[in-house]
């Protein structure tokens, strides 16, 4: 018969299961994915944002030098044109014309007097004086009725056309007006002389050069185009408190107004080249992970450039240890990890 204390002892082994001593606990570790350390170059860039607009050599103001009045427009704001197309009808004022009518006249007695001194210089009744002023005469006379002829007064009506293909800018005159010699009729701007003007942080200027090549991005989405820096302001610009820098774009690419973001390449740095996945950071600045013994080290990086998916880093990186890309966030130093797949 077996003793209570051994009856007892089986009771409290049914009722308390738990009371059974545990099993050692297995190590923790972290199935992270790995790539190889390589070394490369990136570029550093500057982010900017603007518009595309005119270049400040891009427009050209229509206008005529004689007054009169607009009696047609054929063309709109925005419109496109090409080069020899109309784009109003202008008709100089009587006053105008009768100026130029008088400049015919004073030239055509300026000549019958000269050939009348002419006769009589060769029957010695005039001086050869008298010859050259009458000469001179002339020489006025002519110059005088080609500047209103070059400025339109001659013709009863003259069609202006666009010098070049281009863009309608503005029409600040209306059909019928009247208007002074030299008033802007009509603004025109050439097909391919749009800029992406952008505003730099001052704190930057210093790093961008003309001649610089720029990534542009429009806001609105699309793919990216080339672009080159072509002016640097040397002032604040006094509304957005930036420094204008203006960006050439490809022909017939980019539409007046548009928005962009820009990249401007300013050098090329020189670093480890890893996966943006596989640095973290905090307050205290940014790291990796290299796999060592079978153990995460972290090691301390400066990031150079991010660049999408790909980060420049400089810091102590052992080139024979691989760096955790994927579980690098579930790390701590010294931890072991397991391999998966690399990378």
């Amino acid at each position: 018969m077996r003793s209570l204390s051994a009856i007892a002892a089986g009771l409290l082994a049914i009722m308390l299961p738990s009371a059974r001593l545990p099993a050692a606990e297995a190590p923790t570790s972290v199935l992270v994915t790995t790539v190889m350390p390589r070394q490369g170059t990136l570029p550093e860039r500057v982010t900017a944002y603007g518009v595309a607009r005119p270049a400040f050599d891009a427009a050209a103001t229509i206008s005529q030098q004689v007054d009169g009045q607009v009696t047609a427009i054929a063309v709109t704001p925005g419109e496109i044109v090409r080069m020899g197309d109309k784009l109003l009808d202008f008709r100089p004022s009587p006053s105008a014309i009768s100026l130029y009518r008088q400049a015919v006249t004073t030239l055509d007695t300026a000549r019958a007097t000269r050939a009348r001194t002419a006769q009589l210089l060769a029957g010695h009744l005039a001086t050869r004086d008298q010859l050259a002023q009458a000469d001179k005469a002339v020489t006025d006379a002519a110059a005088s009725l080609d500047a209103l002829r070059l400025q339109g007064a001659g013709d009863a009506q003259t069609t202006v056309t666009a010098p070049f293909d281009g863009i309608v800018e503005t029409v600040p005159v209306a059909q019928g007006v009247r208007v002074a010699p030299g008033t802007p009729l009509l603004t025109l701007i050439a097909r391919n002389g749009l800029v992406v003007t952008v505003g730099v942080d001052p704190a930057e200027i210093h790093s961008i050069r003309a001649g610089e090549t720029a990534e542009l991005t429009r806001l609105s989405g699309g793919e990216p185009l080339a672009g080159r820096v072509i002016r640097v302001d040397g002032v604040l610009n006094p509304l957005t408190r930036m420094v204008d820098a203006d960006i050439s774009v490809p022909p017939d690419e980019v539409l007046s107004g548009e928005a962009f973001a820009a990249h401007i390449q300013v050098r090329l740095l020189k670093g480890w080249l890893v996966p943006h996945a596989a640095v973290l950071s905090d307050a205290s600045g940014a790291w990796v992970f290299q796999v060592a013994g079978g153990h995460g080290v972290r090691v301390g990086v400066t990031v150079e450039v991010n660049n999408g998916d790909t980060d420049l880093v400089t810091g102590n990186i052992e080139p024979g240890n691989a760096l955790v890309v994927d579980g690098a966030w579930q790390l701590a130093d010294g931890m072991a990890v397991r391999t998966g797949k690399a990378l």
